[in-house]
Parts: structure tokens; sequence; C-alpha cells
């Protein structure tokens, strides 16, 4: 008997012991990734999600910035994998101790060594990894130069004797935006790469990217006076004119298109977009040297990705992301991520096609003379005033260099925001079974705060919880997804339940509204349920108020929230809204994030999360 029963609970542990197994293998591994950009949503996220079947993938597109992520790790909600465009070292050592050591993977050592180097820190840990190369130079337009037969420069002398060629024939040579602050950055660099790409330039940067503390590292003596000197000469060569500092860049490309503009700062990818919108032949030029073989162009990463230190605690997590991490840098995954646009690769065995944009540049593709900008938020302002009074004639190089150097070195006050609110509860992110309670509470307020009976959120409208505690404006507006435009309309409900069918049903053209679950609509005033049909797609069931259906004849104030972009472009979901439903609605005439804060100040906290949706399987 006691065998027997022994026998039976053997038997049972086996079985208890393989169901177990056959649970966590039917799991799926659940991976945050915060994107940069909505721009990765392309191409990007829907072949990570087909190729990674069991991987349970939440994107969430977040803000290009180091002090978003440090909002974010203050609270315990650091991503998996974090994406941020405007990087430096100095800007993220501070996150440093959260992320994970990716020295010893063997994705590093698929990078060309010139590039990885520049995100080692003093201790030899590379938590960085740069993705894409985003090309920067000088943007001509061959047309004219072929028209009034002056030869495409090869070097700085043959680039400034252009012209004054240009100038001589009425045409403005060279014109930018100097009231930027990244043609600031670009070009005062992009004068002097040689120089900036020394043993002693390297050393300064190193040094500059790995200080314990800001202000601890000011200028060399030896690389940066140049630079001045060099930045200086450029602006007398070319007659840079304080009508630069105000034109914006639109203005600029509208002139350059028009045949008013020889040559301008530009991306590769602008380059490209020109040729598409004028037909004319744009090409890149690099930044002169004085002689060919001291051309350079100046690059930085379409973006950089890290992972959370977390993310070790579990081994079988840890090997998925860095799978994903594989699989983004791979080939496939940097032409998924470029999405044809004209970038180069930082990685060895990666070959993206050149665009014939870059056709002009490919030597300094061919000999490695590639400069990655350097791009602290700090040399990102400095280098716009210091520039802005070097072009109104008020600093020489010397001068310039001091302040500079003053700029860097000294720590300002920083001033205390205004507490907005002092916000009580806190609001998990996150799909649960009735909707994000995150999302669903800023709607909610948003609706609350405009005076409207229902709100429709095309897609997640919060990038985080909501948390217990103070919220300063720049922290409410973190917590907004960037580009939530809001739009006022007057709809029936017949006219609600359509729109609701355009945000959730399989489009006539095929195309899926719903490309992944963070693209599930989310509502405020009512609530509505859908089918789960198993095969990425849904399909709307009801539209109900408090339960009861939605009155097709009665007329409701509504507030669309959400960027039309990701639903509608071809490039993103493609799936456009219907015009009779279009021709309602009006842009709120004030800026989405000013109506986003006026809505929290008047409510006072965030409103309480609502069960806006039932998934049926």
């Amino acid at each position: 008997m006691k065998k027997r029963l022994l026998t039976m609970i053997l038997v049972f542990a086996m079985v208890m012991g393989l169901a177990g197994c056959g649970t966590k293998n039917n799991s799926k591994i659940e991976i945050s990734m915060y994107l940069w950009d909505k721009n990765m949503t392309r191409e990007l996220t829907p072949w990570l999600e087909k190729k990674f079947p069991d991987i349970e993938f939440t994107f969430v597109s977040g803000f290009n910035s180091m002090d978003y992520y440090s909002y974010l790790n203050d609270h315990g909600e650091l991503p998996d994998i974090i994406t941020c465009r405007r990087f430096s070292l100095n800007d993220a050592a501070h996150l440093s101790n959260q992320l994970m050591d990716l020295s010893e993977t063997k994705l590093v050592g698929t990078f060309y060594d010139s590039y990885i180097e520049n995100n080692r820190e003093t201790s030899g840990a590379i938590r960085w990894l740069p993705m894409c190369a985003e090309v920067d130079g000088l943007m001509a337009n061959k047309d004219l130069f072929d028209k009034y037969n002056i030869p495409l420069p090869t070097n700085y002398q043959e680039f400034v004797a252009a012209m004054k060629k240009f100038e001589d024939n009425g045409v403005q040579g060279f014109m930018t935006d100097f009231g930027a602050d990244y043609t600031c950055l670009e070009i005062m660099q992009g004068c002097a790469i040689p120089e900036l790409k020394s043993l002693e330039g390297t050393t300064w940067r190193s040094k500059y990217e790995s200080e314990k503390k800001d202000g601890e590292v000011g200028l060399d003596d030896k690389v940066w006076p140049t630079v001045f000197k060099k930045f200086d000469q450029f602006i007398k060569d070319i007659g840079i004119t304080s009508e630069m500092m105000t034109d914006e860049f639109s203005e600029i490309v509208q002139k350059f298109n028009k045949g008013e503009i020889a040559v301008m700062r530009a991306t590769a990818n602008d380059c490209v977009y020109s040729r598409n919108t004028s037909g004319q032949n744009t090409v890149m030029l690099p930044y002169f040297g004085e002689t060919s073989e001291d051309n350079w162009i100046l690059t930085y990463p379409v973006l950089q990705t890290a992972v959370n230190k977390k993310v070790e605690e579990d081994k079988e997590k840890e090997e998925a992301v860095l799978k994903v991490l594989e699989a983004m840098y791979s080939e496939k995954g940097q032409q998924c991520l470029s999405s044809g646009n004209a970038v180069l690769s930082y990685n060895k065995n990666v070959d993206i096609e050149i665009n014939d944009a870059l056709s002009n540049v490919k030597d300094c593709i061919d000999s490695n003379h590639m400069y990655m900008r350097l791009a602290s938020t700090e040399i990102f302002a400095i280098s716009k005033d210091v520039a802005g009074k070097m072009i109104k004639g008020e600093y020489g190089p010397e001068e310039a260099y001091q302040d500079f150097n003053t700029q860097l070195t000294t720590v300002g006050e920083v001033e205390t925001p205004e507490v907005i609110i002092k916000q009580k509860k806190s609001y998990s992110y996150g799909l649960g079974e009735h909707g994000n309670p995150a999302s669903s509470s800023v709607l909610n307020t948003l609706r609350k705060g405009t005076d409207k009976q229902i709100a429709i959120g095309f897609w997640n409208v919060a990038t985080s919880s909501v948390f217990k505690g103070d919220y300063t404006q720049q922290k409410l507006l973190w917590l907004f997804t960037f580009k939530a435009f809001t739009k006022e309309a007057q709809y029936t409900g017949e006219d609600i339940i359509s729109i609701m069918e355009w945000l959730v049903n399989k489009n006539e053209n095929g195309n899926n509204p719903i490309r992944h679950k963070n693209f599930i609509p989310v509502t405020s005033g009512m609530e509505y349920s859908m089918k789960d049909n198993g095969d990425g797609t849904y399909t709307l069931d009801q539209v109900t108020i408090n339960g009861k259906a939605i009155d097709k004849k009665a007329t409701y104030s509504v507030l669309l929230v959400g960027e039309d972009d990701c639903i509608t472009n071809d490039i993103y979901c493609g799936c456009p809204m219907p015009e009779n439903l279009k021709a309602k609605y009006q842009d709120t005439s004030d800026d989405y994030r000013v109506v986003f804060v006026n809505a929290v100040k008047k409510c006072g906290q965030f409103q309480e999360p609502s069960d806006y949706v039932t998934i049926e399987k």
C-alpha cells in the first residue's frame, strides 16, 4: 500500500512538474522597449514581433532625453531596452549603475573599434550601443553648379571660391539655420574634425565624457583654440550673417529647392527628401579640409540603445533581450530601422546600400573619415550661444574660446520648478483585463478638464504609470505621449461607432490599425468591447455608456487625442480616417501640451481609471 501510494505521489509530482514546464514554455517572455521616436514603429517593431513570436513586447514612444529616463528610473520604471538619440556619455553617466555592461557580449565585437570606443567608460564598461549613422554635411544643388559652370569643390579653398562665384552671379552661395543649436554644434565641430580626431582631441574627449561631476573638465589649450580659429575663418570666408540666426530650417529648404541657395548644412536624409520633392539633383558634400584627403563627414547615431541591469536577474529574459539586440543590429534590423533612409552602419559586415545622394562623399566613407559628433546637452546649448556671438561680431576666436570654457566649467544654480499638482494616488502602466489604468487616468483627466462628454485616444496616451507625488510641468509632459494632438467634434452615436470601427477593425485595404497592443484605443466617458480574432486583428463588438448601448441618434461633444499620422500614413498603419468623420472635427487652437497641462490644473488630480475595454477571446 505504501509502495503504491509512493508511486502515485511520484507520478503526480512528475505530471505537475511537466505541467509547470509546459506553462513556462507556453508563456511569453515580456520585454518593454521605449522608442525615442515613432519612426521606429514603421518597419522595425512589426519585424521584431514577427521574428520573436515567443516574446510579448511593450513598445512605448517615449522621449529623446536622458532626463526622461532618469525620471522613470527614480520611480523604478526603467524599461528593459532603452533608446535615445540626443546622447553623450557625459549626459548618461548618472544612469550608468542602472544599466548592463555589454562589453563582453558578442554584439560589441561587431562594431568598428573607432566608433564603439566613443562609448567605453573609464572602467572599460560599454553600456550604450550606437545604431546607424545619420550623415551630416553640406547639401549642394548640383544643378546650380552645372548651370553656372562651377565645379563641385574638393577642398576648403575650392569651396570658398565656389561660394564667391555664386555670389558674383547673384545667387546665395551658402545659407543655413544658425538659430538651431544642432547646426551651431555640427558646423563648429565640422570645421575642425582633423583636430578633434587627433590624439590630443580624442584624449580630451575621453576626459570630458568621463568627468565625475559637472564642470570638472574644461576645454584643452591645444585642440579647441584651433576649433574656434577655423570656425571664425569659416564665418568670414563664407560671409555668415546674423540673418542666418533667425531663418527657420524649413524656410531655408524652400529657398534651396527653388534654386535660390547653392549649399546649406543638412543631413543625407534631407538631401534625399529634397531630391524627391524638388526634382533637383542634390548631393552631399563633406566638411572640407585643406586637401581632399582632409575631408570628413560628421555622423551621429540614429539612436543609442542600452539595457536595464535588472534584466540580468532573469537569465532567460537576459538571453531574450540580447537576441533582440542582435536582431536590431543585424543587416535586416538596421534596414528596417532606416526604412530606406540614407544612413551608414557602425557595424562590420552590415551592408546598407549607399544612397546615391552620398556619391560625392563615398571617398570619406571608404577611408573611414566618419567623425561621430560630441553632443552633450551643455555642449549643444553653449555652442549656440557662443556661435551666435561670433556671427554677430561680438567675439573673435580667443574670446569665444574663453567664454565657451567658462560656461563649460561653471555650474549654474538650478531653479526649483513649480509644483503644479501633488498627486495622491498612483495608477499602473500596462494593458490589463480592461485596459491601461495609467492611460485611462490621463484620458479621464483630459475629458473632465476640457468639459467633454467622450474622449477617444487613437492609441496609448500615457508613457508611464501615474506616480504618486509632486508633478512639475516637465513631469506632466513626460507622462503625456509626444504629439498627442487634440481635436474637438460634435459626433452622433453612430459616428462614434464608426470611429471605433476605424480604430479597431481590419481596414478595407487589408491593413490593421492595431499593429501591436499599444495601439489598442483608449476611451473615456464610454466603454467598448472587441473580439480578439487570434491572428493579430480585432473586431469591434459594441460601444456602451455606463453599460448601455450608445444612442446612435444622440449628439455628443467628443475630444479626439492622438497623432493621425500614426494611424493613417501608409508607412505606419495605413488606415485612413473616413472622410465624413474627418470633416466634422476641428483642431484645438491651443498647443496639445497646453490643453493637457490646463486640464490637469483644472482637475487638481489625475482622475481614477475606468474599465474602458473588454477583449473577448
